[in-house]
């Protein structure tokens, strides 16, 4: 058995004491506890404390500093219990620490993954229009079990997803005016897959935006496209030239004819 014989606050941190034991052989520092363990476990000057005891005290402390690490890593923003396990496991909590603590938090509701995924696929749809495919990656990433995202998915509807392609796409049209329909329309389609559209969206959103250029607007990006070409094939033959001219024109989504009418009319002179 040992005896406290001295409690004194650490200087760094008023909700800290230290414990000082006497187990026979002199006083000595033995361990330092949070203020709640402290009252917890009724610990005060002269208080018997055997083996066991000072295991649960020491148990119970980590804990306490475990809890408060995570309560310190969710001040700042909601998070999944992945991240908050992720986030302790860097501290070197064993698993037994962890999950009480997760428990804890749990029940005292701050951490709820049902909430987080509502609140993460609210947040990732309305301020960056990131679409349900990359939003269930990303969940899935952070722990969150999939039924919970396919609950958290509910909120975004297809009308809410058609609304954010579109934006997207009209967005990805004002900066890119050079290129073909053919091209045009690939480039979207792969820019809103990586945004995380599916196809039956991306279709819905396509047929609401003007990406089909017509003849005059066509040929005024066949012609930006085929200036980087002269440069390139210039020094060519007159045949070898309009050969790769045209190679390079077809690769741009460019039509034969339009190609044609461009190279024989004297358009690229």
């Amino acid at each position: 058995m040992a005896i406290i014989t001295k409690i004194t606050t650490q200087k760094q941190s008023d909700d800290r004491f230290n414990i000082f034991l006497d187990d026979g052989n002199g006083e000595r520092f033995a361990f330092s506890v949070d203020q709640d363990v402290l009252i917890k476990f009724n610990l005060k000057k002269g208080k018997e404390l055997d083996e066991f005891d000072i295991i649960e005290i020491q148990y119970g402390d980590e804990l306490k500093k475990a809890y408060n690490k995570a309560l310190d890593f969710l001040s700042y923003r909601m998070r999944s219990m992945k991240e908050v396990e992720d986030h302790l496991r860097k501290y070197e909590y064993n698993d037994a620490i962890i999950q009480e603590t997760i428990g804890k938090l749990k029940d005292n509701r701050y951490v709820d993954d049902l909430e987080f995924a509502i609140a993460y696929v609210k947040t990732g749809w309305q301020t960056n229009g990131k679409g349900p495919t990359v939003l269930k990656r990303e969940l899935e990433a952070k722990g969150v079990a999939s039924l919970l995202i396919e609950q958290a998915l509910e909120q975004y509807d297809q009308e809410a997803q058609v609304e954010e392609a579109i934006n997207h796409a009209n967005k990805l049209l004002k900066k890119n005016h050079n290129l073909s329909t053919v091209l045009l329309k690939a480039k979207l389609e792969q820019h809103l897959l990586r945004k995380g559209y599916s196809y039956s969206i991306i279709s819905i959103a396509l047929e609401e935006v003007q990406f089909e250029q017509n003849d005059n607007e066509e040929m005024e990006a066949l012609m930006k496209q085929a200036e980087k070409a002269k440069r390139k094939y210039s020094h060519e033959e007159d045949y070898q030239y309009k050969q790769k001219m045209k190679q390079f024109l077809y690769r741009k989504g460019f039509s034969i004819e339009l190609i044609e009418k461009y190279l024989n009319e004297g358009l690229n002179e």
